[in-house]
């Protein structure tokens, strides 16, 4: 195997959007670096839910839940 083929995996500092920090191991930048986070879990609706909303566009969802509004719990 090839020797130094591996990058530098070191000690960084993590900063939320929230301004919460915590310390993990990566590649990125040098040992002690700042990463700032502009999207984290705490904010993203991807992992939060969101609050989504369905548009009607051209009647698909009204013809849908007309076609299969039977198995849909209510």
């Amino acid at each position: 195997m090839k020797a130094d083929t591996h990058p530098d995996y070191h000690f960084i500092t993590v900063t939320l959007t929230d301004g919460s920090t915590y310390q993990t191991r990566s590649t990125y930048g040098k040992a002690g670096d700042t990463l700032n986070l502009d999207i984290d879990p705490s904010t993203h609706p991807a992992w939060t839910g969101g609050n989504q909303q369905m548009l009607d566009r051209g009647g698909r969802v009204s013809r849908f839940n007309n076609k299969f509004g039977g198995f849909i719990k209510k």
